[in-house]
Parts: structure tokens; sequence; C-alpha cells
């Protein structure tokens, strides 16, 4: 915008020197500067049009649920929790860029400051991080967590036992040399009232678990140890609110996957869909056992504690809310935990009602074949999204070659591989469940044409992110095992008999890939799957030229509540 109106600037300046020299010149240099000023006009206002229709992408969802559910004191504890998460909200912010205020008011434009506000930053979360307000650059692959000029060879000499942790800053000292500092002082005024916040909403919790977790969790903001508050969490059961809150995912670390990004959700449970949920986790020994591997890739046993709870979500804030909203949490990602006491799967169902209603139908009427569109369903779509948070448990967490933990083996390719796994074994678990009559909702069909429509929403946010890799792995060897068709009017079409052999045949590459920990081979089959072919952009073109939203953002908070702040 700047560089366009200094030449038009220039272009004036021009043609009033000319007009100095009277007569027919200034006549033609007035048509020069018009010429001139309607170009620049003209620019600006393609690129603000440009952003406005950006913003469109993003369908307004109101975040409520029915309060009446919860106790007297579980009402007074919403605000205090709602204003926690604001606070991970900031801290996102200044992990993500920076100093968010100081980019706003550089921003005249609202529709450009809106889409700012939407994604935590310059660039684009839809567009593979592309910038969109001029002059800022490509984003840093290591966001804020380190310094932009950092050199792979200055970190790897850097001799601190605590560098890789999820829970430190990398940072420049005077001398030019690094440090490492961990959040609990980077971050120190922030999380302290974070911490405050937490302890008051402690003391009118009724639910003595949900006490405990939020003490917990209070004292991890100041001490930088999570685990102890990660285990309580685990345990919470008969809680009718709960708090999904700190640094918790990696996936805003594009360099080395090492770093987590502050996030917070505040949920309510919906408990009658809870119930019929739980019965699934106990299953999970007997999955693994059933897992299409050889049986070195399958040898841990995951926990049988594990939780499935349907939540209505009714705030979201920092990295769960930046771009694509998450519609489901497979948390802890502590791997020790995971073995220990498995995980909880919060399924956050008005969000994921809101996807299909708004996206996921819309898209079916456009790529999928007309006689396949009714097995597009929500029950299928919400146990797809279900049994891909409860895969994450499954499979394997350490390599089989002596190389340590999957995640560190694998680096920054690791969230991609995983995210794929969750997809491929997801689908796995349905299929057994239904041979095993534990799923009876629908029928498998609607599970497999669900799943490639899915692919369709996902893939619009790009191949950059985790999940869109994950997501474009997916489709391109189902295709490739013929385990759909494209046909000349541009719809696709699932072969049923080819797609339960296209599961196996993932579920057996992305397994031994994790198992071998080999980061150059899960490098280069990422590189070589993970791509938007020409076609399928061109289909998802049509997406776009149709109007369909590509994602959701929310108005949220206490007056979406119908409540006031105490």
């Amino acid at each position: 915008m700047r560089k366009r109106f200094i030449n038009a600037c220039l272009a004036l300046m021009i043609a009033g020197m000319w007009s100095c020299g009277g007569g027919n010149k200034a006549t033609e240099n007035d048509e020069k500067q018009d010429t001139a000023q309607t170009t620049a006009n003209n620019a600006g206002n393609k690129e603000a049009t440009g952003i406005a229709t950006k913003v469109k992408d993003y369908q307004t969802v109101k975040l409520t649920t029915d309060l009446s559910q919860l106790s007297d004191k579980e009402k007074q504890m919403l605000p205090l929790m709602i204003e926690a998460a604001k606070i991970m909200d900031e801290l996102f912010w200044l992990q993500a860029y920076g100093d968010k205020n100081a980019l706003l008011s550089k921003t005249q434009d609202d529709a450009t400051k809106r889409y700012i506000e939407i994604n935590y930053g310059p660039w684009d979360r839809l567009d593979g991080n592309k910038p969109f307000v001029e002059g800022v650059g490509e984003k840093p692959k290591g966001a804020q967590f380190y310094p932009a000029d950092m050199t792979k060879e200055e970190y790897e000499k850097l001799d601190n036992k605590d560098k890789g942790s999820l829970y430190t800053i990398i940072r420049r000292k005077e001398d030019k040399s690094l440090e490492v500092v961990p959040y609990s002082d980077m971050y120190n005024e922030r999380l302290t009232k974070a911490a405050e916040l937490l302890k008051k909403a402690a003391e009118l919790a009724e639910n003595e678990s949900l006490k405990k977790y939020l003490n917990l969790r209070a004292e991890a903001f100041l001490n930088n140890q999570y685990k102890a508050s990660d285990m309580a969490w685990m345990d919470l059961k008969d809680n009718g609110l709960d708090l999904i809150i700190g640094p918790i995912e990696n996936y805003e670390d594009a360099l080395n996957g090492a770093k987590a990004a502050f996030e917070a959700y505040v949920l309510v449970k919906d408990k009658a869909w809870s119930e019929k949920l739980a019965r699934y986790a106990k299953l999970l020994p007997d999955l693994q056992k059933g897992i299409p591997v050889e049986d070195k890739y399958k040898k841990e046993t995951p926990g049988s504690n594990s939780q499935l709870a349907a939540f209505d979500v009714i705030y979201y804030a920092g990295d769960c809310n930046a771009g694509s909203k998450t519609i489901a949490v497979n948390l802890p990602n502590d791997e020790g935990i995971q073995l220990e006491k498995g995980t909880r799967r919060s399924q956050l169902k008005n969000t994921m009602k809101a996807k299909f209603d708004n996206i996921l139908l819309p898209i079916s009427k456009t790529l999928i074949a007309e006689d396949q569109r009714a097995n597009v369903t929500f029950d299928a779509f919400f146990q797809n999204v279900m049994f891909h948070e409860v895969a994450h448990g499954l499979g394997i967490k350490n390599t089989i070659t002596g190389k340590g933990l999957v995640r560190k083996a694998l680096g920054n390719t690791a969230s991609a591989i995983e995210e794929g796994k969750a997809d491929i074994l997801g689908l796995y678990m349905v299929t057994k469940l239904r041979e095993m009559k534990e799923l009876t909702e629908g029928n498998l069909n609607d599970n497999y044409v669900s799943f490639l429509a899915s692919i369709f929403r996902s893939v619009r946010f790009g191949a950059t992110s985790s999940h869109g890799k994950a997501n474009m792995v997916c489709f391109n060897f189902f295709q490739k095992m013929g385990a759909f068709t494209r046909s000349e009017n541009g719809s696709y079409k699932v072969d049923f008999e080819k797609f339960p052999e296209a599961v196996k045949g993932l579920t057996n590459k992305l397994l031994t890939l994790q198992g071998e920990g080999d980061y150059d081979a899960t490098k280069k089959f990422l590189d070589e799957m993970a791509k938007v072919s020409e076609q399928l952009q061109k289909d998802l073109d049509r997406l776009q030229s149709a109007g369909i939203p590509k994602d959701i953002v929310f108005e949220q908070g206490l007056e979406a509540l119908g409540l006031t702040a105490q």
C-alpha cells in the first residue's frame, strides 16, 4: 500500500513540474495526474476488496449452550475462566507475532484489521501463511520462540538441557549469545494474573478434582512444571465445567516443533453424549492388537483410563482460535502420561455441528457424487473426528530403532505424520467397532464418504500446517489406491471395495515411519505426498466461487452467553 502511494505521489509531482510550461501541457498532465491517482486508488481498492472477501471466508457463529444445567457457583466460575483465557490470548499474540497493538495501529482498513485479529498476525493461516500486509515479509518458521537470525548451528551448539523444552523461549543476550528463558520468567506478569484467576475459580469449585486441577495449573504457570496439573486434569470425571488452559500444542513452532503455544478452551460438558462415548476408551488395548501392521510397531499398550466426552465450547483463546478452529482435543501430549493414564478426548460438539452445517454439507453438494451425498451425515462426521482423537493413543510412541521418542526422532515432520496416523487409525477403529457391534449409528459407507468430504473441507486451509499435510497424504494415497474416483463433471465418488484396503495400506506405511524414526525417509514421503495437485486446486477453487466459507469465527464471551461480569 505504501509503495503504491509513493509511486502515485511521484507521478503527481512529475505532472506538476510539466504544468509549469503552461498551454496544453497543463491539460495533458492533469490527465496523467488523474490517471496516476486513479491507478493508485484502484490498486488500493482492489487490495481492500480482496481482504474483505477473505474475512467472508469465515462464517460467524455464536458460542453458547444451555447454562441451566450449571450450579450457581459454576456460573460464578465462568467469568474468571474467561478472563484467564483472555490472558492466554495475549500470550499467544506475543508468541505468534509480537506487539499486537503496534501492528493494528499501523493498519487503517477495517477489513484488514479484522483479518489480522482472526489470524493473530499478518500471515494468512488458511493460505500457507502468506503475508497479506505489505512489507511484513515471510512468517518466521520459529515464530517468536527463537531469534529470527538464529542459525541451526547456533542452536545445536547451545549447551542447555532445557533448550528443547516445551516451556522455554530462546533469546539473545546483550553479547549476542543465546540464552534459554522459562515461560514463567518470560511472561511472569501475565501468568501471575492468570494464576490468581484460576485460584479464585478453584475456591468456588464444588468438584474436588476440578479444584485440585485449577490450583495445580495455577502453580504450573509460576514454576514452569506442568506434569502434575496434567495428571490432575486426567482425573477429572464428574465435572460439569472444564478448562483447558496453558502452553499446549507445538504446531506454531514450525522450526523445531519443540515449543508449546498458549491457548484456552472454556467448556461445558454435554453429559448425555458423554455417557454414550465413555465405553469406547476401555476398548483401546484390544483395538491396538488388531492394527494391521507388524507386531513390533504396536508392542506398546495404550492406557485404558482414557476418557471420551462431549462438550460445548463457550470460549476459545490463543492457538486454538487462530485461523481454522479446533473441533476436538486429545490431551495431554506428554507421552509418559499417555502410556500411564491414556488421554482425554474432548469432542467439541457445538463447534463441530456449526462446521458441518455451514461448510461440510455445502461442500458435499458441490464435490461429492450425487448418489453418495446422502452418505455425508453429522453422525459419521462426529464419529470420524472422535475416533481421530482416540487414535492418537494407539500405535507407537517410542521408536523401535533406539532413537527415543517418535516426536523427537522425526522432529518437524512428527506432527504431520501423527495427524495422518490419527486420521487413518480413526477409520480403522470405526471399521472394527462396527464389526464388534459396538458402533451401530449409521453405516460404514457414511464414514467413508464423510471422511472424503471432510478432506476437501480441511485442505482448503492449505498443505503447510500439520493437519493440512496429513489430509493431503490421505487424499493422494487413497487416490493412488483407487479408493475414490473423479468424474468428468468434477464430482468425487468413493469405491467402497477399495477404500478399506487403502486404509490398511496407509496404516502400515505411517506406523512403520514412526517406528523406524527415520527423519530423512519421513521427510521424503511428506515431500512427495503432501501436495495439492493442480486438478484438486481447481476443484477447491470451485468451492470458493460457490461462496462456501472456509471456516468459522466466533461471537463469544459473557454477552453471548447472556451473562454479565461479576
